[in-house]
């Protein structure tokens, strides 16, 4: 469990909890940096003094943790073996490749009768072919057919910083990720499972927002004997769902379990305790009604008289009690016209759910008095919505211009992005909002996240973070290194661009394609790569793998001077077999290098980007690439999961799909870092753009950047991506 927390640690805060314990360290230290260093990491000069003040075999112990969890964090903790062995040289003509696997499979006994037969009937199918797929070639024939990779000073240099005592670190990630005023994505909820395992009778963060982080935290409480820690009976339900290893969002059902008698009790008195205390909450039942009667059937509230008000909720369930809901009684007034009213009522009982329908109650309401009296509720309400909400609301407002990216009957496109990272694209049919709405609105909203913020005395800012957008959702990003939250703008330099993808699977035969769609600037397809067009004057595919028992790994080259449009889109569809949440493992990222550098198609201290693949749906779409008016590339990212065919996926067959959906996106302006900086600057912060190239500040500072700078003065508060979230004010 130690080392398991001490991972939990490297990875989510790129901090080393230094080992207690004096010694002669430093040569194990110069070792571990070295180690570190071929991919592509290095101990900070605090971290490198620390280590060697410590005894030789403890740093070289953590050093062999440390480098397996940095490994697996940039992908390099499996071997990437692409299907041509000298790629990116020695790539065929696709019809040529094909021809030679048929030639091949003529000459072999075995799979010759099968192919004469595919062959009278017109057609061929590639996946019986013996050679075609499956690989021709060990890992060690690959390592022996390319050179050492020339080092240059592009590549990716990660720094690790010296942490506290492992005990500290543990407690101060717990804290973070659960009091997140965000929601956690999968990955994140996972590793807090652990966390509050582990914390469950130590400090708790004074509130946790976030209702599905609750239920994670409570789990762990429950199992350790802690209070739970409920105020709804919805929080409940969650916790009864985690306890299943359901969905705590509630979003897909859940197959409750028979709980142990001791769990039966535990939530047959939280929902007592918390009807009792407040009838009113009995509303919330109606919202998962079906739920609360499947989960009914297995806590058998009747055998329980002493907690009458816990049996009430499943009396509402069941229908044999009303219990109104808010949301129902604002309908019905606004169902009579009434919509003073009814953004009235929401502004008293429910603000959050006025600041997520406003831009309903603004179209519904009459121009004149009505209209003014539902934006003075919105202005009643805004002091008592979350932080998160108000900022939502704010990226909602200023995307409510006049329609762009109009589709060819001119009727504008409205893109959706769920929870889960499912896509679609519609027309918009709202009508728009009125200037000065648009303005005191704004106005508003700015006022009220200005108002919350804490401002520094100095802020330092990296001006690459500046077009980072801000992390509403913890499921706009997916988990890894170098990812950044769906909508943000990365400037990426290097003359070749190239893709990976990796997946292992759990069961049955799976084949993933990586494919990478060339658009151009009206948003038309210029050419592409996969399996099907291994070869184009942008760059080359690695070969089609369609069998993955010990992993496999497609690449695609990218020349960027070559590219002849102004969009690239990489994608992994699932062709067969396991989707991205069932593989044992499966993740995507990116490399970029110089022409010259050489090296194996997989070389860790290239790689950019990498991010776990773990979404629902068969095809997904990390993200795209942009050329700018100069002539440089920008990374903007998606994190997108399309749900697509559950056979045969194709990137010829969804062109037009991923186009659509790629131009929605780049025309939508997300709510930045930048929006924050400017109004702590407003509100009184001496800020300064500082890239690190002149001394730091001798005084404590607030720092946002991509990466923690060394030479900060102690007490400075630092913000990268890795807790971005904590820039989302309550």
């Amino acid at each position: 469990m130690v080392h398991t927390l001490e991972r939990l640690v490297v990875r989510h805060t790129l901090r080393v909890p230094v080992p207690s314990g004096t010694g002669q360290g430093a040569a194990a230290a110069r070792q571990f940096d070295i180690a570190l260093m071929s991919v592509g990491f290095k101990l900070s000069g605090e971290l490198f003094t620390a280590l060697s003040g410590c005894e030789e075999k403890t740093v070289a112990a953590l050093a062999a943790r440390t480098l397996d969890t940095v490994r697996e964090l940039v992908g390099d903790h499996v071997r990437h073996n692409p299907y041509f062995l000298r790629f990116p040289a020695g790539v065929p003509d696709t019809a040529a490749f094909w021809a030679e696997c048929l030639v091949k499979a003529l000459g072999d006994e075995t799979a010759r009768p099968l192919v004469l037969g595919q062959l009278s009937t017109g057609t061929l199918d590639l996946l019986t072919l013996p050679t075609y797929g499956r690989y021709q070639h060990a890992y060690e024939d690959l390592l022996a057919a390319h050179g050492e990779l020339v080092a240059a000073a592009g590549d990716r240099v990660t720094l690790l910083h010296p942490g506290g005592a492992l005990l500290d670190e543990v407690s101060a990630l717990y804290l973070a990720l659960a009091g997140s005023r965000t929601p956690l994505g999968e990955e994140h909820l996972a590793d807090l499972a652990v966390l509050a395992g582990n914390q469950a009778h130590g400090p708790q963060p004074e509130r946790i927002p976030v209702r599905e982080v609750r239920a994670v935290v409570n789990r762990a409480r429950l199992k350790a004997g802690a209070a739970l820690l409920v105020d709804t009976v919805t929080d409940v339900l969650r916790l009864a769902c985690a306890l299943s290893v359901g969905d705590v969002g509630l979003r897909e059902p859940t197959r409750f379990r028979a709980p142990s008698r001791a769990h039966r009790r535990a939530l047959l008195a939280a929902l007592d305790a918390v009807v009792a205390a407040q009838p009113a909450k009995l509303v919330d039942v109606t919202r998962h009604r079906e739920a609360w009667k499947r989960l009914g059937e297995r806590l058998h509230p009747h055998e329980y008289p002493q907690w009458p008000h816990a049996a009430e909720v499943f009396a509402v369930a069941r229908g044999e009690r009303k219990a109104p809901s808010l949301a129902g009684r604002a309908e019905a007034l606004l169902a009579g016209g009434d919509v003073a009213s009814a953004a009235d009522l929401l502004a008293t009982t429910a603000p959050g759910a006025l600041f997520r329908g406003l831009d309903r109650f603004v179209r519904t309401a009459q121009e004149g008095p009505e209209l003014d009296a539902v934006l003075t509720a919105a202005e009643r309400a805004a002091a008592r919505v979350s932080g998160r909400v108000v900022l939502s609301l704010r990226e909602h407002v200023q995307n409510r211009t006049e329609a762009t990216g109009a589709a060819e009957s001119g009727a504008p496109r409205r893109v959706f992005v769920n929870r889960s990272g499912g896509a679609w694209v519609t027309e918009d049919t709202r009508g728009p909002l009125p200037e000065a709405v648009r303005d005191r609105l704004t106005a508003l909203l700015d006022a009220e996240t200005r108002r919350r913020l804490t401002v520094p005395e100095r802020l330092l800012v990296d001006p690459e973070v500046l077009s980072v957008a801000l992390p509403l959702s913890g499921r706009a990003a997916a988990a890894g290194l170098g990812t950044l939250p769906r909508g943000s703008v990365s400037r990426i330099e290097g003359e070749l661009l190239r893709f990976f993808t990796y997946w292992k699977q759990a069961r049955a035969t799976t084949d993933h394609d990586l494919s990478a769609l060339v658009l151009d600037a009206g948003y038309d397809a210029v050419t592409w790569l996969s399996y099907t067009a291994l070869t184009s004057v942008e760059g080359t595919h690695s070969g089609d793998v369609t069998n993955a028992p010990d992993g496999a790994t497609e690449f695609i080259d990218l020349r960027l001077g070559a590219v002849r449009g102004d969009f690239i889109v990489p994608q992994v569809h699932v062709y067969s077999g396991e989707g991205f949440d069932r593989v044992e493992e499966s993740f995507f990222g990116f490399m970029l290098r110089e022409a010259d550098q050489g090296g194996r198609p997989f070389e860790p201290r290239t790689v950019r980007m990498k991010s776990d693949l773990r979404g629902p749906g068969r095809i997904a779409l990390p993200l795209a690439f942009q050329r700018d008016a100069e002539g440089g590339w920008h990374a903007r990212w998606l994190h997108l999961y399309l749900k697509g065919e559950p056979h045969g996926n194709r990137v010829e067959e969804n062109k037009v799909t991923f186009a659509v959906l790629v131009r929605g996106l780049v025309e939508r302006t997300p709510l930045t870092v930048r929006h924050l900086t400017d109004l702590m600057t407003a509100a009184g912060a001496r800020t300064e753009l500082w890239d690190g190239r002149t001394p730091a500040p001798e005084e404590p500072v607030t720092y946002i950047g991509l990466e923690r700078p060394e030479g900060l003065a102690p007490g400075s508060r630092v913000i990268t991506p890795e807790n971005l979230r904590d820039l989302i004010p309550a």
